[in-house]
């Protein structure tokens, strides 16, 4: 081959293999080196083209996990695949030198796992995963490459064999259609080779290995280490089944096991139940962890919990953690706009940060989890007994707050009475057929010489009670003893006198509001209101609550209950005896409910001028909010956050980052952001504002020192990529990026940065663009504010 293909001057060959040759290039047009995969002159035309087809499928993946195609064509007539070149070796440099340490084997592979989600998420199934296709970086990243003979999920063509043998699942050696539990039976495979130090099938023959995956059912082989527990086994066997179904369903599935496991729970012992419940609880545990949404629900409750109870409590922390789930931020700031929150500033709160500054931290992280729990526990053939034992729970949690006169506790009332139904919930969730089976203990029982209570039908049905469920779940998601202690209801009368003691009050409140939210679903509307009143007779002196105001308090949260479940999107059949649980608004929900709110909840089939007013809109009413909070307080963290947040969900970006001035230096360095890397990419944001003699400024220098809002719609252009400084083309490689510098007395200090995957991703309008400037003006008024 010459020593050029198309613009592209071939350095040398990396490698040859059966279907292609890859060379070490310099590509001049980016003046970057570059991987060039040229595909073997043999191949016939219809190769040729699924080839480049399916590469142009990956080119569209953009995960720091998946090393990127740049280009997919016919260069000088030869079929080419144009990869970064990613320096080090492979995954399989670590073979032959024994074991890895399980908690770097495991981190290894939940990183690799991670890429083949996202790349699963797109309809690209890998199908030739192995140790030669994860090349490790030189920040010893895994990143998985090679994706050159990857089937869309959705292709049914004709059946062919793919993969190597030793990883190929027994579904892929019988050629059927590319489904992503292929690429988890070979993780599997590689996950149990790292740690026990050898192949696991070791045939040399090819036909022989295919035979045995086929006809076999593969073990982890023994392991030395004492750190591999039998819950690792257990993740790695399901990930190695050779029946498809009983496999982990995704790469997401096994990750998040994975992730569960290297942040197990610690003290398991001590916390399980006593007179022989614990084997009973590890059971249910164990069942727990083998689907799919425990370890998920799990991770995303420990984040949130020890965000809010860490000891420097950040509200940047708590707002990006909840930003990275778009559902769950407009779900949150739905119901920070009920009327349930008007005392906080409620009805015109349109960023996750103002929400954290007006309600709290204890406020957002009660809604966070809340709805966490929601967003996980649906999408099941019982969602309606789930929804009824849900909003249960809320009017509950409700309940108690309203009983509370302190705004602080009521925060923490609502969390405990929501959670001294945890046991039933999760009971519900993944074991449905014990569930059932309590109720109809209970209600079998009823109106005999024996009642059976609901703890005795649930130790009955699962080995423990639901109480001691709950409490040991939320030991293990790491919520506070504080909260844990009240999730256990006191048992017997309530007190003849005042409870005075905190803690002892909050779990008698507790109960009082179950007790109410059970008198509720089980009475008829007319029966209601009388039966709450004699169930606060029975509880007036112990919470010091008469009996009317105890029904009075139970209407009122019934009354907010109704606007949260509108918020949160529960809705139930109107023949459900849930719809006792709700008091229906006479009103539109929609006059509760800001414009701009009800905005972000439009689909994305309705028409771009649709998009384009809500955009406007959430511009527009984000700019009122930071108004209001530079009025109230000079915290100019907080405003500066603020701003960031509306232009990163206004406009569906990818990530937004704030620079300042370094003095020192003349750079202006990235301090903070959100959106996808913007933590570890905030650092590596450095533009020189006076480049070296004989240089010219980059494009960025250049647009901040004339002071110029710039919209880089296609950043892949020649002329545009030419002045693009090598830690932005390293980094960042994005499509479409916007710059607002900010500046005082002419010169600038600061500006704000926001990009997008692809290129033209970043549309704006007259109107939009105006808006942003008023943002960008804030900052600067706002560092006029504080003195900065």
């Amino acid at each position: 081959m010459a020593t050029e293909l198309g613009r592209f001057k071939l350095i040398r060959r990396l490698g040859t293999g059966a279907q292609a040759t890859v060379w070490l290039a310099h590509d001049p047009r980016l003046d970057r080196e570059v991987a060039l995969k040229v595909l073997n002159p043999d191949a016939t035309p219809d190769a040729v083209d699924e080839w480049l087809r399916e590469g142009r499928a990956v080119s569209r993946l953009n995960h720091p996990g998946i090393v990127p195609v740049f280009e997919a064509d016919r260069i000088d007539g030869q079929p080419a695949l144009v990869f970064e070149l990613v320096r080090g070796g492979t995954l399989a440099q670590f073979y032959g030198q024994g074991a890895m340490p399980p908690r770097a084997a495991v981190e290894l592979m939940v990183q690799v796992l991670d890429a083949l989600a996202y790349a699963h998420a797109a309809g690209v199934v890998h199908r030739d995963l192995k140790p030669g296709n994860v090349l490790i970086d030189a920040q010893q990243r895994p990143r998985v490459t090679d994706f050159g003979i990857a089937g869309r999920a959705t292709d049914r063509s004709e059946a062919r064999i793919v993969g190597t043998p030793g990883y190929i699942s027994p579904e892929a050696a019988r050629g059927e259609a590319p489904q992503p539990r292929m690429d988890v039976f070979a993780a599997a495979v590689m996950l149990t080779e790292l740690l026990s130090g050898s192949r696991l099938i070791q045939e040399r023959d090819p036909m022989r290995a295919l035979q045995r995956v086929l006809h076999e059912d593969l073990e982890p082989p023994p392991m030395s280490s004492p750190d591999i527990d039998d819950a690792l086994l257990g993740v790695l066997q399901r990930g190695l089944s050779r029946d498809p179904v009983k496999r982990w369903e995704s790469a997401a599935a096994l990750r998040d096991a994975l992730t569960q496991w290297l942040h197990g729970p610690q003290g398991q012992e001590a916390d399980g139940p006593v007179e022989g419940g614990a084997a009973a609880l590890e059971f249910l545990l164990r069942r727990m962890r083998a689907k799919a949404d425990f370890p998920g629900l799990s991770a995303s409750i420990e984040r949130i919990q020890k965000l809010t109870q860490s000891e420097n409590e950040s509200l940047a922390a708590l707002s990006s953690e909840i930003l990275k789930d778009v559902a769950l931020t407009k779900k949150l700031l739905r119901l920070v706009n009920t009327v349930q929150f008007r005392h906080a500033g409620g009805g015109s709160i349109s960023t996750v940060s103002r929400a954290v500054a007006l309600i709290g931290f204890g406020g957002v992280r009660n809604l966070a989890l809340s709805l966490v729990l929601l967003e996980r526990m649906q999408d099941r053939a019982h969602a309606a007994q789930l929804k009824t034992e849900f909003l249960r729970g809320l009017l509950a949690g409700s309940l108690a707050r309203e009983l509370s006169g302190n705004s602080r506790e009521g925060e923490e009332l609502f969390l405990a009475a929501l959670f001294q139904n945890l046991g039933r919930l999760l009971t519900e969730f993944y074991f449905p057929e014990e569930a059932s089976q309590v109720r109809r203990q209970v209600r079998e029982a009823q109106g005999t010489q024996a009642p059976v209570s609901e703890a005795t039908a649930s130790a009955r049905a699962l080995g423990i009670s639901y109480e001691e469920l709950g409490v040991a779940v939320a030991k293990r998601w790491g919520l506070p003893e504080g909260l844990t202690s009240v999730m256990r209801r006191p048992s017997g009368e309530a007190p003849a006198r005042a409870v005075e003691q905190p803690v002892d009050r909050q779990r008698w409140v507790a109960r009082a509001a179950n007790d109410a939210a059970d008198v509720v679903l089980a009475s008829e509307p007319e029966l209601s209101a009388a039966r709450l009143r004699q169930l606060g007779d029975r509880y007036a002196k112990a919470l010091r609550v008469g009996g009317e105001a105890f029904a009075n308090a139970c209407e009122t949260a019934k009354s907010k209950l109704a606007h949260l479940a509108e918020a949160m999107e529960l809705r139930v059949d109107r023949q459900s005896p849930a719809q006792r649980l709700i008091t229906v608004a006479s009103e539109p929900a929609g006059d509760e409910l800001d414009t701009l709110v009800m905005q972000a909840t439009v689909l994305d089939s309705e028409l771009p001028t649709r998009a384009r007013e809500q955009a406007a809109q959430q511009l527009a009413a984000g700019i009122q909010d930071i108004t209001d909070a530079m009025v109230e307080a000079n915290d100019l963290g907080a405003v500066l956050r603020m701003i960031l947040e509306t232009i990163y969900r206004s406009l569906g970006l990818r990530r937004v980052l704030f620079a300042l001035r370094e003095a020192r230096s003349e750079c202006l360095v990235g301090r903070f952001g959100m959106g996808e890397g913007a933590e570890t990419l905030a650092p590596q944001f450095k533009v020189a504002l006076k480049p070296a003699p004989g240089q010219a400024p980059d494009l960025f220098a250049a647009v901040c020192l004339k002071g110029v809002d710039t919209l880089i719609s296609d950043a892949t252009q020649p002329n545009i990529a030419q002045r693009l400084p090598a830690w932005w083309r390293s980094g960042f490689q994005s499509g479409s990026f916007l710059i607002l510098p900010l500046s005082l007395k002419g010169a600038p200090f600061a500006l704000i940065y926001a990009d997008a995957a692809k290129p033209g991703a970043i549309q704006l309008d007259e109107k939009e663009l105006s808006l942003l400037r008023t943002l960008r003006n804030q900052a600067v008024m706002a560092f006029r504010q504080s003195g900065g």
